[in-house]
């Protein structure tokens, strides 16, 4: 397909997992009343964001995957003929838990998941203490309405994984995220940090030619000490927005956006025409002292 329409849900969440995934629900089912035919969640959207501390009692927030909220899922992806793509959070076995994204075909049938990769460890956001490192990969799946692949959040701050994903066919990348500004910073440093957020993300897009969307949770958590910035915003292959929601309300957006802008982009600015993979062998070293 040439285009597809892409929705988004940035929405609030509450310390009810029920709550959360029955208000995600029907996002999802407005989103496909306005034409959205891939529908993207944000970063662990069934509660509130747990990793502000470090707490043993949140790990009864994990589930299986596929799961209960995956089966819930995959009804209404059946029922609406959609593609959703969920941030949950994993527990693989006893003791072992991951943060993942399942992708749901729009036929009801779960495809997969991907294991977030790069797992952050800073103040109020202690995920190392949660989640272990994905060992699945880099994913893309080929779904009903086009070849999508997903990271999530931490993973966005990182080119490689962005270029290794568009090199596997990724025409689209999705990025569940949660993140947020300390209520306590003055505005200067919240604009510098959104706009290196959003920037670096539309900086995958314009280096691979892709479109990216990326999905941010909204509102006050962490008693008021956080707040989550939304701003969730979809880029075309060259970095233009084609959409960014406010950073204070809960959205529903669909956006139309041409696949075959990739071929476009591509081919006069023919960035993987050129890549020299011949000297990048230095990428793999953690430092070059």
């Amino acid at each position: 397909m040439a285009k597809v329409n892409v929705g988004i849900v940035q929405m609030t969440c509450t310390a009810s997992k029920d709550e959360n995934l029955h208000k995600a629900i029907e996002k999802v089912k407005s989103a496909a009343q306005k034409g959205a035919q891939i529908i993207c969640l944000q970063e662990l959207f069934t509660s509130l964001y747990f990793c502000d501390v470090e707490d043993y009692e949140f790990f009864a927030l994990a589930e299986a995957i596929p799961g209960p909220s995956t089966d819930a899922l995959c009804k209404v992806a059946g029922e609406l003929g959609v593609v959703i793509i969920a941030s949950l959070f994993e527990k693989r076995a006893q003791g072992l838990y991951h943060n993942t994204t399942a992708v749901i075909n729009a036929d009801g049938n779960y495809m997969g998941k991907y294991r977030k990769m790069h797992i952050p460890d800073d103040p109020a956001y202690y995920e190392k203490f949660y989640f272990t490192p994905g060992d699945l990969g880099y994913k893309v799946w080929d779904t009903k309405f086009g070849k999508i692949g997903i990271l999530i959040c931490w993973d966005q701050w990182y080119p490689e994984a962005a270029r290794i994903t568009s090199l596997m066919g990724a025409e689209i990348l999705f990025y569940p995220t949660a993140i947020g500004w300390a209520t306590s910073q003055d505005e200067a440093t919240n604009v510098e940090q959104y706009n290196a957020w959003q920037t670096i993300q539309r900086s995958h897009a314009v280096a691979n030619g892709v479109h990216v969307v990326s999905v941010n949770r909204v509102g006050y958590e962490q008693d008021g000490a956080m707040k989550f910035w939304g701003g969730s915003f979809i880029s075309n292959p060259f970095g233009t927005i084609l959409y960014q929601a406010t950073h204070d309300q809960e959205e529903i957006h669909v956006q139309e956006i041409d696949l075959s802008k990739t071929d476009t982009y591509r081919t006069h600015w023919p960035f993987l025409r050129d890549r020299r993979i011949d000297s990048y062998q230095p990428i793999t070293s953690r430092y070059i002292d």
